[in-house]
Protein backbone atom coordinates (compact mmCIF):
# COMPACT_ATOMS: atom_id res chain seq x y z
CA UNK A 1 0.00 0.00 0.00
CA UNK A 2 1.38 3.98 -0.28
CA UNK A 3 2.06 5.83 2.52
CA UNK A 4 0.06 8.66 3.69
CA UNK A 5 3.39 10.59 2.77
CA UNK A 6 3.49 8.76 -0.61
CA UNK A 7 -0.72 10.40 -0.76
CA UNK A 8 0.15 13.71 -0.45
CA UNK A 9 2.86 13.76 -3.10
CA UNK A 10 1.19 11.44 -5.54
CA UNK A 11 -2.35 11.76 -5.46
CA UNK A 12 -3.95 8.31 -6.59
CA UNK A 13 -6.90 8.06 -9.05
CA UNK A 14 -9.95 6.13 -8.19
CA UNK A 15 -8.71 3.11 -10.01
CA UNK A 16 -5.34 2.72 -8.36
CA UNK A 17 -6.94 3.13 -4.83
CA UNK A 18 -9.69 0.20 -5.88
CA UNK A 19 -6.52 -1.94 -7.32
CA UNK A 20 -4.84 -1.04 -3.76
CA UNK A 21 -8.14 -2.26 -2.06
CA UNK A 22 -8.14 -5.55 -3.82
CA UNK A 23 -4.65 -6.65 -3.09
CA UNK A 24 -5.20 -5.94 0.36
CA UNK A 25 -8.40 -8.26 0.43
CA UNK A 26 -6.57 -11.02 -1.41
CA UNK A 27 -3.86 -10.59 0.50
CA UNK A 28 -5.98 -11.15 3.65
CA UNK A 29 -7.84 -14.15 1.68
CA UNK A 30 -4.91 -15.98 0.91
CA UNK A 31 -3.57 -15.83 4.96
CA UNK A 32 -7.22 -17.33 5.53
CA UNK A 33 -8.58 -20.45 4.75
CA UNK A 34 -10.99 -19.17 2.25
CA UNK A 35 -14.30 -19.26 2.19
CA UNK A 36 -17.19 -19.40 0.02
CA UNK A 37 -18.44 -15.84 1.10
CA UNK A 38 -15.19 -14.59 -0.27
CA UNK A 39 -15.55 -16.42 -3.40
CA UNK A 40 -19.35 -15.53 -3.53
CA UNK A 41 -18.00 -12.04 -3.43
CA UNK A 42 -15.57 -12.68 -6.55
CA UNK A 43 -18.21 -13.54 -8.17
CA UNK A 44 -20.10 -10.60 -7.30
CA UNK A 45 -17.28 -8.34 -8.50
CA UNK A 46 -16.86 -10.30 -11.91
CA UNK A 47 -20.60 -10.19 -12.83
CA UNK A 48 -19.96 -6.23 -11.75
CA UNK A 49 -17.05 -6.25 -14.09
CA UNK A 50 -18.79 -7.85 -16.80
CA UNK A 51 -22.12 -5.71 -16.68
CA UNK A 52 -19.60 -2.88 -16.82
CA UNK A 53 -17.68 -3.42 -19.47
CA UNK A 54 -20.49 -4.01 -22.04
CA UNK A 55 -21.53 -0.55 -20.66
CA UNK A 56 -17.85 0.88 -21.74
CA UNK A 57 -18.28 -1.15 -24.76
CA UNK A 58 -21.60 0.31 -25.91
CA UNK A 59 -20.54 3.95 -25.10
CA UNK A 60 -17.14 3.43 -26.95
CA UNK A 61 -19.50 2.13 -29.84
CA UNK A 62 -21.48 4.92 -30.14
CA UNK A 63 -17.89 7.82 -29.93
CA UNK A 64 -16.91 5.25 -32.84
CA UNK A 65 -20.01 5.60 -34.72
CA UNK A 66 -19.95 9.42 -34.41
CA UNK A 67 -16.39 9.58 -35.62
CA UNK A 68 -18.38 7.39 -38.79
CA UNK A 69 -20.87 9.87 -39.21
CA UNK A 70 -18.84 13.00 -39.37
CA UNK A 71 -16.31 11.19 -41.71
CA UNK A 72 -19.42 10.55 -44.47
CA UNK A 73 -20.33 13.94 -44.33
CA UNK A 74 -17.03 15.40 -44.04
CA UNK A 75 -14.40 12.98 -45.45
CA UNK A 76 -11.67 15.41 -45.77
CA UNK A 77 -11.60 16.86 -42.33
CA UNK A 78 -12.83 13.54 -40.45
CA UNK A 79 -11.12 10.69 -42.48
CA UNK A 80 -7.47 11.46 -40.36
CA UNK A 81 -9.05 10.91 -37.30
CA UNK A 82 -11.31 8.12 -38.10
CA UNK A 83 -8.70 6.38 -39.52
CA UNK A 84 -6.74 6.59 -36.06
CA UNK A 85 -9.90 5.46 -33.92
CA UNK A 86 -10.39 2.38 -36.35
CA UNK A 87 -6.55 1.49 -35.58
CA UNK A 88 -7.36 1.98 -32.01
CA UNK A 89 -9.98 0.04 -31.87
CA UNK A 90 -8.51 -2.99 -33.45
CA UNK A 91 -5.45 -3.14 -31.54
CA UNK A 92 -8.03 -2.68 -28.30
CA UNK A 93 -9.93 -5.49 -29.55
CA UNK A 94 -7.00 -7.50 -30.28
CA UNK A 95 -5.88 -7.37 -26.60
CA UNK A 96 -9.44 -7.48 -25.44
CA UNK A 97 -9.87 -10.76 -26.71
CA UNK A 98 -6.77 -11.78 -25.62
CA UNK A 99 -7.45 -11.39 -22.05
CA UNK A 100 -10.89 -13.77 -22.87
CA UNK A 101 -8.97 -16.07 -24.62
CA UNK A 102 -6.87 -16.50 -21.06
CA UNK A 103 -9.50 -16.44 -18.62
CA UNK A 104 -11.01 -19.11 -20.83
CA UNK A 105 -8.29 -21.07 -20.65
CA UNK A 106 -7.78 -20.87 -16.67
CA UNK A 107 -11.45 -21.87 -16.29
CA UNK A 108 -10.82 -25.46 -18.63
CA UNK A 109 -7.66 -26.19 -16.75
CA UNK A 110 -9.80 -25.83 -13.57
CA UNK A 111 -13.57 -26.93 -14.35
CA UNK A 112 -12.39 -29.26 -17.29
CA UNK A 113 -12.74 -28.73 -21.13
CA UNK A 114 -16.50 -28.11 -20.54
CA UNK A 115 -15.46 -24.91 -18.43
CA UNK A 116 -17.43 -22.32 -18.69
CA UNK A 117 -16.54 -17.89 -17.50
CA UNK A 118 -19.80 -17.18 -16.52
CA UNK A 119 -20.29 -20.43 -14.19
CA UNK A 120 -17.06 -21.37 -13.11
CA UNK A 121 -17.34 -24.87 -10.21
CA UNK A 122 -13.86 -25.08 -8.94
CA UNK A 123 -13.74 -21.17 -7.81
CA UNK A 124 -11.56 -22.14 -5.12
CA UNK A 125 -8.90 -23.89 -7.29
CA UNK A 126 -5.43 -22.34 -6.83
CA UNK A 127 -3.36 -23.69 -8.83
CA UNK A 128 -5.24 -23.25 -12.77
CA UNK A 129 -4.29 -19.26 -12.76
CA UNK A 130 -0.89 -20.75 -11.65
CA UNK A 131 -0.28 -23.10 -14.61
CA UNK A 132 -1.61 -21.04 -17.15
CA UNK A 133 0.09 -17.79 -16.61
CA UNK A 134 3.25 -19.07 -14.55
CA UNK A 135 5.50 -21.92 -16.67
CA UNK A 136 7.73 -23.68 -14.37
CA UNK A 137 11.10 -21.50 -14.65
CA UNK A 138 13.01 -25.20 -16.18
CA UNK A 139 10.50 -24.84 -19.58
CA UNK A 140 12.59 -22.18 -20.60
CA UNK A 141 9.76 -20.69 -22.15
CA UNK A 142 7.68 -17.30 -21.79
CA UNK A 143 4.56 -17.89 -19.79
CA UNK A 144 0.89 -16.57 -20.88
CA UNK A 145 1.56 -13.89 -17.66
CA UNK A 146 4.51 -12.52 -19.05
CA UNK A 147 3.22 -12.59 -22.33
CA UNK A 148 0.37 -10.42 -21.37
CA UNK A 149 2.74 -7.90 -19.48
CA UNK A 150 4.34 -7.30 -23.07
CA UNK A 151 1.34 -6.70 -24.71
CA UNK A 152 -0.40 -4.23 -21.89
CA UNK A 153 2.90 -2.02 -22.09
CA UNK A 154 2.81 -2.26 -25.69
CA UNK A 155 -0.54 -0.96 -25.73
CA UNK A 156 -0.68 1.04 -23.16
CA UNK A 157 2.75 3.40 -25.00
CA UNK A 158 0.74 2.85 -28.16
CA UNK A 159 -2.95 4.43 -26.07
CA UNK A 160 -0.70 7.16 -24.62
CA UNK A 161 0.74 8.64 -27.63
CA UNK A 162 -2.08 10.06 -28.87
CA UNK A 163 -2.74 11.86 -26.21
CA UNK A 164 -1.11 15.64 -25.10
CA UNK A 165 -2.91 16.33 -21.97
CA UNK A 166 -0.28 15.39 -19.48
CA UNK A 167 -2.86 14.84 -16.36
CA UNK A 168 -4.95 12.03 -19.28
CA UNK A 169 -1.79 10.69 -20.23
CA UNK A 170 -0.93 9.86 -16.29
CA UNK A 171 -4.15 8.56 -15.41
CA UNK A 172 -3.80 6.22 -18.87
CA UNK A 173 -0.90 5.17 -17.60
CA UNK A 174 -1.79 4.44 -13.96
CA UNK A 175 -4.58 2.32 -15.16
CA UNK A 176 -2.73 0.42 -17.26
CA UNK A 177 0.34 0.05 -14.85
CA UNK A 178 2.38 -3.33 -14.55
CA UNK A 179 4.62 -2.67 -11.84
CA UNK A 180 4.29 -5.21 -9.11
CA UNK A 181 1.57 -3.38 -5.98
CA UNK A 182 3.65 -3.83 -3.78
CA UNK A 183 6.44 -1.60 -5.69
CA UNK A 184 4.72 1.66 -5.29
CA UNK A 185 5.00 0.88 -0.76
CA UNK A 186 8.19 0.91 1.04
CA UNK A 187 9.26 -2.29 0.22
CA UNK A 188 10.02 -3.55 -2.80
CA UNK A 189 8.29 -7.08 -4.05
CA UNK A 190 10.96 -9.15 -4.97
CA UNK A 191 8.08 -11.05 -7.46
CA UNK A 192 7.13 -9.92 -10.92
CA UNK A 193 3.89 -8.02 -12.30
CA UNK A 194 2.34 -11.71 -13.63
CA UNK A 195 3.75 -13.69 -10.24
CA UNK A 196 1.76 -11.03 -8.51
CA UNK A 197 -1.03 -11.52 -10.19
CA UNK A 198 -1.61 -15.03 -10.48
CA UNK A 199 0.83 -17.41 -8.33
CA UNK A 200 -1.60 -19.01 -5.97
CA UNK A 201 -4.08 -17.26 -7.09
CA UNK A 202 -7.77 -18.98 -6.68
CA UNK A 203 -9.58 -19.18 -9.96
CA UNK A 204 -12.44 -16.89 -9.51
CA UNK A 205 -10.24 -14.27 -8.48
CA UNK A 206 -7.21 -14.50 -11.47
CA UNK A 207 -10.64 -14.41 -13.63
CA UNK A 208 -12.23 -11.77 -12.31
CA UNK A 209 -8.56 -9.72 -12.38
CA UNK A 210 -8.63 -10.33 -15.69
CA UNK A 211 -11.90 -8.56 -16.39
CA UNK A 212 -10.80 -5.78 -14.36
CA UNK A 213 -7.91 -5.53 -16.55
CA UNK A 214 -10.11 -5.83 -19.27
CA UNK A 215 -12.35 -2.91 -18.21
CA UNK A 216 -8.89 -0.75 -17.91
CA UNK A 217 -8.39 -1.72 -21.53
CA UNK A 218 -12.17 -0.28 -22.52
CA UNK A 219 -11.92 2.62 -20.48
CA UNK A 220 -8.75 3.41 -22.18
CA UNK A 221 -10.15 2.88 -25.63
CA UNK A 222 -12.99 5.31 -24.88
CA UNK A 223 -10.41 8.07 -23.68
CA UNK A 224 -8.88 8.13 -26.79
CA UNK A 225 -11.93 8.00 -28.81
CA UNK A 226 -13.60 10.69 -27.26
CA UNK A 227 -10.25 12.78 -27.61
CA UNK A 228 -10.33 12.78 -31.37
CA UNK A 229 -13.79 12.91 -31.54
CA UNK A 230 -12.72 16.53 -29.71
CA UNK A 231 -9.64 16.81 -31.92
CA UNK A 232 -11.88 16.78 -35.00
CA UNK A 233 -12.58 20.39 -34.41
CA UNK A 234 -9.77 21.20 -32.15
CA UNK A 235 -8.11 23.31 -35.63
CA UNK A 236 -11.00 24.89 -36.45
CA UNK A 237 -11.36 28.57 -35.79
CA UNK A 238 -13.87 29.68 -32.74
CA UNK A 239 -16.32 32.06 -34.22
CA UNK A 240 -19.46 33.98 -32.50
CA UNK A 241 -20.70 36.07 -34.83
CA UNK A 242 -21.72 34.26 -38.14
CA UNK A 243 -22.99 36.94 -41.23
CA UNK A 244 -24.16 36.64 -44.64
CA UNK A 245 -21.96 38.91 -47.58
CA UNK A 246 -22.67 39.09 -50.93
CA UNK A 247 -19.32 40.04 -52.83
CA UNK A 248 -19.78 41.12 -56.19
CA UNK A 249 -17.20 41.07 -59.15
CA UNK A 250 -18.07 44.40 -60.17
CA UNK A 251 -21.05 46.95 -59.12
CA UNK A 252 -21.49 48.02 -62.14
CA UNK A 253 -22.65 45.63 -65.04
CA UNK A 254 -23.50 46.33 -68.66
CA UNK A 255 -26.13 45.01 -70.58
CA UNK A 256 -25.56 41.90 -72.50
CA UNK A 257 -22.75 40.77 -69.57
CA UNK A 258 -23.44 38.81 -66.39
CA UNK A 259 -23.64 40.04 -63.09
CA UNK A 260 -21.28 37.61 -60.64
CA UNK A 261 -21.49 37.67 -56.75
CA UNK A 262 -20.22 35.09 -54.11
CA UNK A 263 -22.99 35.02 -51.29
CA UNK A 264 -20.95 33.70 -47.98
CA UNK A 265 -21.26 33.44 -44.32
CA UNK A 266 -18.22 34.73 -42.87
CA UNK A 267 -17.55 33.83 -39.60
CA UNK A 268 -15.67 36.01 -36.79
CA UNK A 269 -14.24 36.25 -33.42
CA UNK A 270 -15.23 39.20 -32.15
CA UNK A 271 -13.37 38.51 -29.54
CA UNK A 272 -9.83 37.70 -31.46
CA UNK A 273 -9.80 39.49 -34.77
CA UNK A 274 -7.63 38.16 -37.39
CA UNK A 275 -4.47 40.32 -37.98
CA UNK A 276 -4.73 41.26 -41.64
CA UNK A 277 -1.56 42.07 -43.62
CA UNK A 278 -1.88 44.19 -47.15
CA UNK A 279 1.69 44.18 -49.75
CA UNK A 280 3.60 43.40 -46.44
CA UNK A 281 2.15 45.93 -44.18
CA UNK A 282 -0.21 45.30 -41.00
CA UNK A 283 -3.83 46.81 -41.85
CA UNK A 284 -4.49 49.97 -39.43
CA UNK A 285 -8.03 48.68 -38.23
CA UNK A 286 -9.35 45.64 -36.89
CA UNK A 287 -12.59 45.40 -39.24
CA UNK A 288 -10.64 44.25 -42.70
CA UNK A 289 -11.55 47.29 -44.18
CA UNK A 290 -9.16 48.28 -47.11
CA UNK A 291 -8.92 51.44 -48.28
CA UNK A 292 -6.77 53.18 -50.57
CA UNK A 293 -6.52 56.74 -52.54
CA UNK A 294 -6.88 56.57 -55.96
CA UNK A 295 -4.83 59.63 -57.97
CA UNK A 296 -4.14 57.65 -61.60
CA UNK A 297 -6.77 55.54 -63.89
CA UNK A 298 -5.68 52.12 -64.44
CA UNK A 299 -5.36 48.51 -63.48
CA UNK A 300 -4.41 47.61 -59.59
CA UNK A 301 -3.17 44.79 -57.70
CA UNK A 302 -3.19 44.23 -54.62
CA UNK A 303 -2.14 40.86 -52.08
CA UNK A 304 -1.48 39.60 -48.69
CA UNK A 305 -2.61 37.20 -45.99
CA UNK A 306 -4.81 36.88 -42.93
CA UNK A 307 -3.52 35.61 -39.57
CA UNK A 308 -6.04 34.26 -37.61
CA UNK A 309 -5.53 32.41 -33.73
CA UNK A 310 -7.15 28.32 -33.79
CA UNK A 311 -8.75 27.14 -30.58
CA UNK A 312 -5.90 25.14 -30.10
CA UNK A 313 -3.19 28.05 -30.10
CA UNK A 314 -1.73 27.57 -33.25
CA UNK A 315 -2.12 30.26 -35.93
CA UNK A 316 -3.81 29.79 -39.43
CA UNK A 317 -2.60 31.92 -42.36
CA UNK A 318 -4.42 32.35 -45.37
CA UNK A 319 -2.96 34.28 -48.39
CA UNK A 320 -5.44 36.40 -50.80
CA UNK A 321 -4.80 38.12 -54.15
CA UNK A 322 -7.37 40.59 -55.77
CA UNK A 323 -7.19 43.50 -58.19
CA UNK A 324 -9.33 46.70 -59.41
CA UNK A 325 -9.73 49.14 -61.89
CA UNK A 326 -10.08 53.10 -61.33
CA UNK A 327 -11.76 55.01 -64.11
CA UNK A 328 -11.66 58.73 -65.09
CA UNK A 329 -15.05 60.64 -64.10
CA UNK A 330 -16.62 60.04 -67.09
CA UNK A 331 -20.07 61.36 -68.62
CA UNK A 332 -21.24 61.18 -72.32
CA UNK A 333 -23.62 64.31 -73.53
CA UNK A 334 -24.92 64.06 -76.98
CA UNK A 335 -27.15 66.28 -79.12
CA UNK A 336 -29.10 63.42 -80.75
CA UNK A 337 -30.29 65.68 -83.93
CA UNK A 338 -26.60 66.36 -84.54
CA UNK A 339 -25.15 63.11 -85.03
CA UNK A 340 -23.09 64.42 -87.86
CA UNK A 341 -19.58 63.48 -89.80
CA UNK A 342 -18.15 64.78 -92.66
CA UNK A 343 -17.19 63.07 -95.47
CA UNK A 344 -13.82 63.22 -96.88
CA UNK A 345 -11.86 64.58 -94.26
CA UNK A 346 -11.08 63.10 -90.63
CA UNK A 347 -13.36 63.75 -88.08
CA UNK A 348 -11.82 63.15 -84.64
CA UNK A 349 -14.33 60.73 -81.63
CA UNK A 350 -13.86 60.28 -78.41
CA UNK A 351 -15.00 56.54 -77.74
CA UNK A 352 -14.76 55.33 -73.79
CA UNK A 353 -16.30 52.28 -71.68
CA UNK A 354 -16.76 53.00 -68.15
CA UNK A 355 -15.01 50.38 -66.05
CA UNK A 356 -13.19 49.20 -69.25
CA UNK A 357 -9.55 50.24 -70.24
CA UNK A 358 -8.93 51.57 -73.29
CA UNK A 359 -6.19 48.90 -74.52
CA UNK A 360 -9.66 46.39 -73.91
CA UNK A 361 -11.96 48.33 -76.44
CA UNK A 362 -12.51 48.21 -80.01
CA UNK A 363 -14.43 49.79 -82.64
CA UNK A 364 -15.51 49.25 -86.30
CA UNK A 365 -16.99 51.80 -88.88
CA UNK A 366 -19.28 51.34 -92.16
CA UNK A 367 -19.28 53.57 -94.87
CA UNK A 368 -15.29 54.56 -93.96
CA UNK A 369 -12.45 53.44 -92.03
CA UNK A 370 -12.17 54.01 -88.05
CA UNK A 371 -8.72 54.04 -86.85
CA UNK A 372 -6.61 54.38 -83.27
CA UNK A 373 -4.85 57.89 -82.89
CA UNK A 374 -3.39 58.46 -79.45
CA UNK A 375 -5.88 58.28 -76.96
CA UNK A 376 -9.26 58.89 -79.45
CA UNK A 377 -10.05 57.82 -82.66
CA UNK A 378 -10.32 59.01 -86.55
CA UNK A 379 -13.58 58.34 -88.32
CA UNK A 380 -12.88 59.03 -92.58
CA UNK A 381 -16.45 58.92 -94.24
CA UNK A 382 -16.20 58.07 -97.75
CA UNK A 383 -19.92 58.64 -99.01
CA UNK A 384 -22.08 61.89 -98.66
CA UNK A 385 -26.09 61.19 -97.96
CA UNK A 386 -25.13 57.53 -96.43
CA UNK A 387 -24.93 56.68 -92.96
CA UNK A 388 -22.19 55.46 -90.91
CA UNK A 389 -22.47 52.95 -87.70
CA UNK A 390 -19.69 52.90 -85.19
CA UNK A 391 -19.87 49.81 -83.52
CA UNK A 392 -17.72 49.31 -80.01
CA UNK A 393 -16.97 46.19 -78.55
CA UNK A 394 -15.20 45.24 -74.82
CA UNK A 395 -13.31 42.77 -73.40
CA UNK A 396 -15.13 41.35 -70.05
CA UNK A 397 -14.45 38.54 -68.49
CA UNK A 398 -12.26 37.41 -70.65
CA UNK A 399 -14.37 37.53 -73.68
CA UNK A 400 -15.58 40.07 -76.30
CA UNK A 401 -19.12 41.95 -75.33
CA UNK A 402 -21.06 44.02 -77.71
CA UNK A 403 -21.27 47.18 -75.75
CA UNK A 404 -23.40 49.80 -77.85
CA UNK A 405 -23.09 51.56 -81.27
CA UNK A 406 -23.82 54.99 -82.74
CA UNK A 407 -25.39 55.66 -86.11
CA UNK A 408 -23.92 59.30 -87.87
CA UNK A 409 -25.14 60.78 -91.00
CA UNK A 410 -22.51 61.50 -93.42
CA UNK A 411 -22.40 65.35 -94.64
CA UNK A 412 -20.40 67.21 -96.90
CA UNK A 413 -18.36 70.20 -95.86
CA UNK A 414 -20.17 73.36 -95.98
CA UNK A 415 -18.52 76.35 -97.89
CA UNK A 416 -16.00 78.02 -96.46
CA UNK A 417 -15.96 81.75 -96.00
CA UNK A 418 -13.21 84.09 -98.38
CA UNK A 419 -11.43 86.59 -96.43
CA UNK A 420 -7.43 88.25 -97.22
CA UNK A 421 -4.51 87.51 -94.44
CA UNK A 422 -2.89 90.57 -93.06
CA UNK A 423 -1.16 91.19 -89.99
CA UNK A 424 -2.54 93.04 -87.49
CA UNK A 425 -0.49 95.86 -85.26
CA UNK A 426 1.07 93.42 -82.90
CA UNK A 427 2.46 90.86 -86.62
CA UNK A 428 0.00 88.63 -85.93
CA UNK A 429 -2.12 87.37 -88.90
CA UNK A 430 -5.73 88.08 -89.45
CA UNK A 431 -8.27 87.67 -91.54
CA UNK A 432 -10.71 90.67 -93.49
CA UNK A 433 -13.72 89.24 -94.41
CA UNK A 434 -15.16 92.36 -96.02
CA UNK A 435 -17.93 94.45 -95.32
CA UNK A 436 -16.18 97.37 -93.20
CA UNK A 437 -13.43 99.28 -94.15
CA UNK A 438 -9.96 98.04 -94.87
CA UNK A 439 -6.59 99.96 -94.62
CA UNK A 440 -5.19 100.46 -98.41
CA UNK A 441 -1.86 100.16 -97.03
CA UNK A 442 -2.76 96.22 -95.45
CA UNK A 443 -4.36 96.02 -98.84
CA UNK A 444 -1.85 96.68 -101.18
CA UNK A 445 0.73 94.39 -98.58
CA UNK A 446 -1.80 91.40 -98.89
CA UNK A 447 -0.57 88.83 -101.25
CA UNK A 448 -4.14 87.63 -102.73
CA UNK A 449 -7.12 85.62 -101.58
CA UNK A 450 -7.70 82.72 -98.90
CA UNK A 451 -11.01 80.85 -97.79
CA UNK A 452 -11.70 78.00 -94.59
CA UNK A 453 -14.32 77.02 -92.48
CA UNK A 454 -13.48 78.96 -88.52
CA UNK A 455 -17.27 78.81 -87.28
CA UNK A 456 -15.25 77.05 -84.06
CA UNK A 457 -16.46 73.80 -84.42
CA UNK A 458 -14.70 73.22 -88.04
CA UNK A 459 -11.26 74.59 -88.78
CA UNK A 460 -10.60 73.40 -92.07
CA UNK A 461 -8.17 75.37 -95.03
CA UNK A 462 -9.42 75.47 -98.38
CA UNK A 463 -7.35 76.52 -101.49
CA UNK A 464 -8.23 78.80 -103.72
CA UNK A 465 -8.55 78.04 -107.39
CA UNK A 466 -9.05 81.44 -108.94
CA UNK A 467 -11.54 84.49 -108.07
CA UNK A 468 -12.93 87.81 -110.14
CA UNK A 469 -12.74 91.60 -108.76
CA UNK A 470 -15.15 94.07 -109.94
CA UNK A 471 -14.09 97.84 -110.03
CA UNK A 472 -16.29 100.76 -111.11
CA UNK A 473 -15.09 103.35 -113.42
CA UNK A 474 -15.86 107.02 -113.11
CA UNK A 475 -18.87 106.42 -115.23
CA UNK A 476 -19.97 103.59 -113.20
CA UNK A 477 -19.12 101.26 -115.47
CA UNK A 478 -17.87 98.11 -113.71
CA UNK A 479 -14.32 96.77 -114.96
CA UNK A 480 -13.35 93.18 -113.88
CA UNK A 481 -9.86 91.87 -113.41
CA UNK A 482 -8.97 87.69 -113.46
CA UNK A 483 -6.61 86.81 -110.36
CA UNK A 484 -3.28 84.97 -110.53
CA UNK A 485 -4.48 81.76 -109.34
CA UNK A 486 -4.83 82.62 -105.50
CA UNK A 487 -2.78 85.51 -105.69
CA UNK A 488 -4.02 89.18 -106.86
CA UNK A 489 -2.69 89.66 -110.52
CA UNK A 490 -0.58 92.69 -111.79
CA UNK A 491 -4.06 94.31 -113.25
CA UNK A 492 -5.63 93.93 -110.30
CA UNK A 493 -3.42 95.12 -107.81
CA UNK A 494 -2.64 98.64 -109.75
CA UNK A 495 -6.77 98.99 -110.00
CA UNK A 496 -6.49 98.92 -106.38
CA UNK A 497 -3.92 101.29 -105.72
CA UNK A 498 -6.00 104.10 -107.66
CA UNK A 499 -8.60 103.60 -105.35
CA UNK A 500 -9.52 106.95 -103.01
CA UNK A 501 -10.65 106.91 -99.54
CA UNK A 502 -14.34 104.98 -99.14
CA UNK A 503 -14.20 103.57 -102.94
CA UNK A 504 -14.92 99.84 -102.82
CA UNK A 505 -14.80 96.78 -105.06
CA UNK A 506 -16.00 93.53 -104.96
CA UNK A 507 -14.19 89.72 -105.01
CA UNK A 508 -16.90 87.66 -106.67
CA UNK A 509 -16.59 84.12 -108.51
CA UNK A 510 -14.13 82.36 -106.64
CA UNK A 511 -13.75 79.43 -106.87
CA UNK A 512 -12.06 76.83 -103.78
CA UNK A 513 -10.58 73.31 -103.44
CA UNK A 514 -11.05 71.79 -99.66
CA UNK A 515 -9.69 68.32 -98.48
CA UNK A 516 -12.34 66.69 -99.40
CA UNK A 517 -11.41 67.13 -103.14
CA UNK A 518 -14.59 69.34 -104.18
CA UNK A 519 -13.60 72.61 -106.10
CA UNK A 520 -16.84 74.87 -105.41
CA UNK A 521 -18.19 78.42 -105.64
CA UNK A 522 -18.03 80.60 -102.83
CA UNK A 523 -19.96 83.98 -101.57
CA UNK A 524 -18.34 86.69 -102.38
CA UNK A 525 -16.77 89.75 -100.75
CA UNK A 526 -16.92 93.54 -100.12
CA UNK A 527 -14.10 95.49 -99.78
CA UNK A 528 -14.38 99.05 -98.46
CA UNK A 529 -10.88 101.00 -98.83
CA UNK A 530 -10.27 103.10 -95.90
Amino acid sequence: MATSKNKSVNRMSPREKMINLMYIVLTAMLALNVSSDVLNGFSQVQDGLTRSNRTIMARNQALYAQLQAFNEKNPEKGKVWLDKATQVVGETDKLYNYIDSLKLLIVKTADGEDGDVNNIRSRDNTEAASVVMLPPKETGRPGNGKILRSRIDQYRQFVTSFLDDPEKRQNLEAALSTVPPKARGEEMSKKNWEETMFDNMPCIAAVTLLTKLQNDVRYAEGEILNQMLTNVDLGDLRVNLVNAFVVPDSRIVMRGTKYSAHIVLAAIDTTQRPIVYVNGSHLNNNTGIYEVATSKAGNYEYSGWIEVLGRDGTVTKRDFKSSYTVIDPLATISATMMNVLYAGINNPISIAVPGVPEGSISATMTNGTLTKSGDGWVAHPSKVGAECVISVTAEMDGQRTNVGSTTFKVRKLPDPTPFITYKDDKGQPNRYKGGKPFSKALLMAAGGLDAAIDDEILNIDYKVVSFETVFFDSMGNAVPELSNGSQFSERQKAAMRRLSHGKRFYISRVKATGPDGITRDISPIEVIVN
